[in-house]
């Protein structure tokens, strides 16, 4: 179960999808700053979502089991699915946003990008 834990916790530790997301974020703004340069109505705010990043629930799990004095750990049906099958209440918000950021080419979650139409 530990080295279930350690590998989802180093898999999203990974987090491409701050980057897509940050690039968005710099190109959104660039285009609402030329807006506002150029005399054109101006959209004053960001409507990207920002990506999940649940490290510190991988990292709560894995000192809960490092600090344990047992030898066996029990688990419920619930706990096994989120620990070993890394399957948690949020995963699927997360790797849907996740994914759409951390994609080769970035896009807002939900939204198509160009070069798929």
């Amino acid at each position: 179960m530990y080295t279930e834990s350690r590998s989802g916790w180093e898999a999203k530790n990974r987090f491409k999808a701050q980057e897509g997301y940050r690039k968005l974020v710099s190109e959104e703004l660039d285009r609402m700053l030329g807006d506002a340069r150029e005399g054109r109505p101006i959209q004053r705010s960001v409507t990207l979502t920002e990506p999940s990043n649940h490290i510190k629930d991988y990292d709560r799990v894995i000192t809960m089991l490092e600090m344990s004095v047992d030898n066996t750990i029990t688990l419920d049906a619930h706990d096994f699915d989120r620990y070993v099958m890394d399957n948690w209440d949020w995963s699927r918000f997360a790797l849907a946003t996740n994914t759409a950021y951390a994609d080769e080419v970035p896009h807002a979650p939900g939204k198509w990008r160009e070069d798929q139409q």
